[in-house]
């Protein structure tokens, strides 16, 4: 039996939303779609005329359904959350993409879902689906077979330590783009001081090559980093770079010979570079709807 034409039509009203919950809980786009298609597939099971409040239902399904695969993805120990980076969001600066906007809208970041991989399961499902979305402690403590006040204290446990983690981005996206387009020109340059002035003194590079690298990089501090100039300026000169947003904030798409090669997304704060995130697995750049940006 086929589910009503209307609650398809309920249902897509919701569906940015939905996505948007299971982005921040997975940091995969993938695993994020086919967390909403199972909430579809588990409500055109059942009796939508029962449901109350469709959206705080569905919500309540992805949750359940994104704490299952994080924890199964845990207990396997298949590709550790924090091994990765997480699937970055692209988007044109000069064209507006609500889609773009609900997945990363309140400065969801990559550095943000850095350090949201680093909580574990339940306490990833109470921060995002309290401090993110609104959900109470009451409709949270079920999913993770929690009483409301241990529930609570997941998400405090989170929130302390996601505060600090990351500073906040600049709110100036032209300031943020005046910042990139400076570190593009010192790199191209080869010019190492001018790149130490760009990069706040505790500024991460998190580099992503998948299995040609290894893996995740990371390395710490202002002068490590622009120690990698040369790295910079070979990506700078041998590659295409393309304005694109990436998470919300003025980032780079690189290509090389029409191939992405690299994706890197910037967190400026207080005018200067505090983390960079390059994702330049060739696997994972596949995956991504890179064309609008490229063109």
């Amino acid at each position: 039996m086929n589910p009503p034409e209307n609650l398809a039509e309920r249902f897509e009203e919701h569906r940015p939303r939905l996505k948007a919950v299971a982005y921040r809980m997975l940091g995969s786009l993938t695993e994020a779609e086919d967390a909403v298609q199972e909430a579809w597939l588990r409500l055109s099971g059942s009796d939508g005329r029962r449901i109350d409040n469709l959206g705080g239902w569905l919500t309540t399904v992805v949750g359940r359904v994104c704490l299952d695969l994080l924890r199964t993805r845990k207990r396997r120990g298949e590709e550790p959350l924090e091994d990765r980076l997480p699937d970055p969001v692209i988007g044109r600066e000069d064209r507006a993409d609500p889609e773009h906007h609900a997945l990363v809208a309140d400065s969801v970041g990559l550095a943000l879902l850095v350090v949201l991989d680093s909580l574990n399961p339940a306490e990833r499902l109470a921060f995002v689906l309290h401090d993110m979305f609104g959900l109470s402690f009451e409709e949270i403590a079920p999913i993770v077979d929690r009483t409301p006040q241990a529930a609570r204290k997941l998400a405090s446990r989170a929130r302390l330590r996601v505060r600090g983690a990351t500073p906040p981005p600049d709110p100036d996206r032209s300031g943020q783009r005046r910042v990139v387009d400076a570190f593009l020109a010192a790199a191209r340059g080869g010019d190492f001081d001018g790149l130490v002035a760009l990069l706040d003194p505790e500024v991460t590079l998190r580099a992503d090559g998948g299995a040609l690298t290894g893996g995740l990089r990371t390395i710490r501090g202002a002068a490590a980093v622009a120690g990698q100039l040369d790295t910079f300026r070979r990506m700078a000169t041998a590659a295409a770079t393309h304005p694109a947003l990436v998470n919300g904030a003025a980032g780079l798409v690189n290509t090389m010979d029409g191939r992405p090669f690299s994706v890197m997304g910037f967190t400026v704060s207080g005018g200067r570079i505090a983390a960079i995130d390059i994702l330049s697995d060739p696997a994972r750049l596949a995956g991504l709807d890179l064309a609008s940006v490229e063109g």
